[in-house]
């Protein structure tokens, strides 16, 4: 019986890795739910995967996989995070101004902190802002403790710091070109 199993082990050889290219993008697993679902022949168990992905200069995006198994939820992740990037504007290593945000029941309060101040921040807003490339930062998050809401509450707050920088940077081009 046990000279069996090994001869059928070395028939099939060694296990083969292949090498990953690496990327140009900071990945991240944030969370990795296990959800089941009564069905009429038995529970049907899939996983979802939570995943941050942001090239540290200032792009980040996030993305949530369901799949049966844990390692397709985590690719369909990643790709749907690749897909849908935001670019995040930085000054001097933190954001313009202040900003408070509430989706659903997630309130996120980000503003900028001094040079050396570092990331004051919980967990699930840590990860959206250390992969967009924010080094200064203070960030409170307020009502739910749930992770999904309170990462895409941030990364609605950082589409919103975008929009509002653009919106002055366009301001600030139409008052020198009247002048």
């Amino acid at each position: 019986m046990d000279n069996r199993n090994q001869n059928r082990n070395n028939q099939r050889g060694p296990r083969q890795f292949t090498e990953r290219a690496p990327s140009e993008f900071d990945e991240q697993v944030v969370q990795i739910n296990r959800v089941s679902k009564k069905t009429k022949g038995g529970n049907k168990v899939g996983f979802s995967a939570l995943t941050v992905v942001g090239d540290k200069k200032g792009k980040v995006g996030v993305g949530l996989g369901k799949a049966p198994d844990v390692s397709n939820a985590i690719r369909k992740g990643m790709s749907h995070a690749k897909k849908h990037m935001i670019t995040v504007p930085l000054v001097n290593g933190t954001i313009p101004f202040r900003i408070d945000v509430k989706i659903g029941a997630a309130r996120i309060m980000l503003k900028p902190a001094p040079r050396g101040s570092g990331i004051i921040a919980g967990g699930a807003v840590r990860s959206v802002v250390s992969a967009a490339g924010i080094e200064n930062i203070s960030s409170k998050m307020l009502g739910t403790e749930n992770k999904i809401s309170n990462i895409y509450a941030t990364l609605e707050a950082l589409k919103r710091v975008s929009e509002q920088a653009d919106k002055t940077k366009d301001r600030k081009l139409t008052l020198k070109g009247a002048k």
